[in-house]
Parts: C-alpha cells; sequence; structure tokens
C-alpha cells in the first residue's frame, strides 16, 4: 500500500539547511493499522505531510498503490488526496456555521460529488445519527471529532491518515475516538496510519514505528 524508499526532507534555513527526515524507509501493507510515535522535532508529522501528498520529498521515492507519487505535480496530488486519503486533525477543522451534516458533505465535495443519504450513513457509523442538524459548537470535544472522522471516510478512501486524533480531548473521550477506529479499521479493512505521543494509544495498533532525530529508529509489532 505505503512504500517509501530512501526519503529525506530538507529545508532552506538562510545558508543552513535543516533536515528534518533522512533516508528513511517504510513499508506499510494493505489494511494495516499503524502507529508512528517519536519526541517534539522528530519528523513524524513531516512524515505523515508526505504520506498525505501535502509535500514532496526532496530526495528518495514514494509509492502508494505501486504508483510513485513523489513525482506529480500539486494538481496530481491533489486528485490522489481526494480519491485515495482521508485526514483526521488533532483540532477537528470543522466549519463553525455548517452542521454536522454538511460538514462531511463537504468531505464528499472535494471528492466530485455529495449523496446526503451517504453522509447520514457516515454520521450513523460513528454514532451520531440523532446530531445530524447540530453545528460544532452544540457538540463536545468527542463529538466533533466523530464528525471529522466520519469526513473523512464517507468518500471510501483506502487510506486513512490521524494526526493526534485524540490529542485535544479528555480520556474518556480519547478511548472513544480510538475505538471507532479500530472498529472502522476491521470492519472496513482501510489502511490506517496514525500519530500519537500516547502509548496506550498506539498499542491499538498492529505496529509502532519509532522516529527520532528524523530517522527510523525502532519498529514493533503489537
Amino acid at each position: 500500500m505505503i512504500r517509501l524508499e530512501n526519503i529525506s526532507k530538507v529545508y532552506p534555513m538562510g545558508k543552513r539547511k535543516l533536515t528534518v527526515l533522512n533516508g528513511v524507509s517504510v513499508n506499510i501493507e494493505r489494511g494495516e493499522m499503524v502507529a508512528i510515535m517519536g519526541p517534539s522535532g522528530s519528523g513524524k508529522s513531516t512524515m505523515l505531510n508526505l504520506i498525505g501528498c501535502l509535500d514532496k520529498p526532496t530526495s528518495g521515492s514514494y509509492y502508494l498503490e505501486d504508483k510513485e507519487v513523489s513525482r506529480l505535480n500539486s494538481g496530481e496530488l491533489a486528485q490522489v488526496r481526494s480519491q485515495k486519503i482521508g485526514f483526521v486533525f488533532q483540532s477537528f477543522n470543522l466549519l463553525p456555521r455548517l452542521s454536522a451534516l454538511a460538514n462531511v458533505e463537504l468531505g464528499m465535495r472535494y471528492a466530485g460529488g455529495v449523496d446526503r443519504r451517504q453522509a447520514r450513513e457516515a454520521l450513523e457509523k460513528v454514532g451520531l445519527a440523532d446530531r445530524t442538524s447540530h453545528r460544532p459548537n452544540e457538540l463536545s470535544g468527542g463529538e466533533q471529532q466523530r464528525v471529522a472522522i466520519a469526513r473523512a471516510l464517507v468518500k471510501n478512501p483506502p487510506l486513512l491518515l490521524a494526526d493526534e486524533p485524540t490529542g485535544n480531548l479528555d480520556s474518556h473521550s480519547g478511548e472513544e475516538i480510538i475505538h471507532i477506529l479500530t472498529s472502522l479499521h476491521a470492519e472496513q479493512g482501510i489502511t490506517l496510519v496514525m500519530i500519537t505521543h500516547e502509548l496506550k494509544i498506539a498499542r491499538y495498533c498492529q505496529r509502532i514505528i519509532h522516529f527520532s532525530d528524523g530517522q527510523v529508529v525502532k519498529e514493533e509489532k503489537v
């Protein structure tokens, strides 16, 4: 599903250069649920951005479903994101003036078309069938993250990327969100890659990849 070969990411800093990723090679199989962990500045967020086609590597190759996407232009990368990848962010990224249903429909619009029935079904899957008309400020943090998950999954992407999905939630809500993600992963066979600082959350995954100083330092099966 995902194959990264000797990936480096370097940013110019005046006369100097900042190397954020340094020769990273990682394989993630279709249907796998993988956590990425590491201290701040270790390169894990940059790694997720590259996997999500939000950025391009300075060197190395990235293959998604056996297609090399690291050489695509910005328009082609946008098409890959809309068709292949769902995103769940720590800060939810919901539009405050839209209802839960309309926020989910927005995710479909970027993928090419809106199906209200399908959007309702996505909210039902995350336990929000009775909250479709509520705006984000009328929902708890856990409920807002459920809307974000529904929005990410409504277009049926083969890959879901979650950046600290429980980071803004209390422990109870965080447990609910990780249970929803693991259930959806098991039911739909989706490939899930998640950044987290919490080891107890990472252990819900099948494998943990540990980053430090822009490199993979350890991989462990759970």
